[in-house]
């Protein structure tokens, strides 16, 4: 084996997977794309457009299956895996192999910056909080437009709390004193909030992550997420673990602790990947070198957590990992209160049916342990989840 390999996985792919692939060929020795029962098999014809080693499959085996796929035929002893959405820079490969000359290195992620710019806006709006809500709550926004385009769902940052709705309205409640960030299509964009002029603001790029960090119930947030890509994360660093969007692996590391568990389906298989490297000694590194930085549309097949089923893969797959690799006295009432809960719920039935798996798994991973859980947890769980907010740097 020599070489670099890149794997891409696309079941739904759109007008986005030929930019993916041509971001790629140059750069690597081998291009895989697993065509995962996409429509008609439209992706293994954009593959064969570009010279990519098709990999075909019957049927949806969600992206931890698909990587599974494609990872047979590798044979680069350098193994990346790509989001279909997304396109890589030209030293993606070259930056992340040399990191991996260290072999306390597991696996390596590049600065991944969301695709298209971003404006930045601050209101002057008093900090306030209702009763009984512990939020800083500034402005109630009820209109948000780019160009005539309502982007109240897709707007993002610190600035802004989550997306709310009622009796047919929808409205977010700004963060005094924090901005937030509108998509538009360039420095000209024409910004309304609730129909007013904010004045001008900033034209960013914005961070999807830098890595990620553990939340103590077994998902991992994305570093950096929704913040102007200005120079703050621009050391290497060493998080966590990463997200699935462009990870750089030895093979020999995935041959000898696994790839990503093919019955995850989707969601969470990245972060039961990283607690399993950590538990065998290994590290994850975050290289933001500029010519490595990837670019992401960020769910541009899965729908996101507009989806109800990416909101119950999550779920469940979150408490999956848990399973598999947390401390035990971590696991009992994580799992157990979820079973005990809501029992007959759709999360609740496959976590029950998935269980002897996961522990039988733990089991057997186990044997290649060299750290304690117990220790890994305590270092990682909560740590890492805050960053430098403030508006972008001149």
């Amino acid at each position: 084996m020599s070489g670099t390999s890149v794997i891409v996985v696309s079941y739904r792919p759109g007008e986005w997977l030929r930019p993916c692939l041509d971001s790629v060929v140059d750069q690597a020795d081998q291009v895989i794309v697993v065509d995962n029962a996409s429509v008609g098999g439209t992706a293994a014809r954009v593959a064969g457009q570009v010279g990519a080693q098709v990999v075909t499959a019957n049927r949806n085996l969600g992206f931890a299956g698909g990587v599974a796929a494609g990872l047979g035929p590798a044979t680069g002893d350098i193994v990346a895996v790509l989001n279909d959405d997304a396109v890589a820079g030209p030293d993606w490969l070259t930056s992340a192999s040399e990191r991996l000359a260290d072999p306390t290195v597991g696996a390596v992620t590049p600065k991944v910056r969301l695709s298209g710019w971003y404006r930045e806006v601050l209101l002057g709006d008093e900090e306030w909080f209702a009763p009984g809500d512990s939020r800083p709550l500034g402005r109630r926004l009820l209109r948000l437009e780019s160009d005539g385009h309502d982007v109240m769902a897709s707007a993002m940052g610190a600035g802004l709390h989550d997306l709310e709705s009622a009796g047919g309205e929808q409205w977010r409640w700004t963060r005094p004193g924090r901005p937030f960030y509108v998509p538009v299509g360039g420095p000209s964009a024409e910004l309304r909030v609730d129909g007013d002029d904010p004045g001008p603001g900033a034209t960013v790029r914005l961070l999807n992550h830098a890595g990620s960090w553990l939340r103590a119930h077994g998902v991992a947030g994305e570093i950096g997420f929704g913040t102007p890509d200005d120079g703050r994360f621009d050391e290497p660093t060493e998080p966590f673990g990463f997200s699935g969007t462009a990870p750089v692996f030895r093979t020999e590391t995935l041959h000898r602790i696994g790839a990503f568990a093919p019955r995850f389906f989707a969601y969470n298989e990245d972060t039961d990947w990283c607690l399993r490297a950590r538990l065998t000694g290994l590290r994850v590194v975050y290289d933001p070198t500029p010519g490595a930085a990837v670019d992401h549309r960020m769910s541009a097949t899965s729908g996101g957590t507009g989806s109800a089923m990416v909101r119950r893969l999550a779920q469940r797959n979150a408490l999956l990992c848990m399973a598999r690799n947390a401390p035990l006295s971590v696991v009992r009432p994580e799992v157990v209160g979820r079973l005990r809960r809501l029992p007959g719920d759709v999360v609740a039935r496959q976590l029950a049916q998935m269980l002897p798996w996961a522990l039988a798994t733990r089991v057997r991973m186990s044997r290649m342990w060299t750290e304690d859980p117990v220790e890994v947890w305590s270092r990682w769980a909560e740590q890492g989840g805050t960053w430098d907010t403030s508006p972008a740097r001149s």
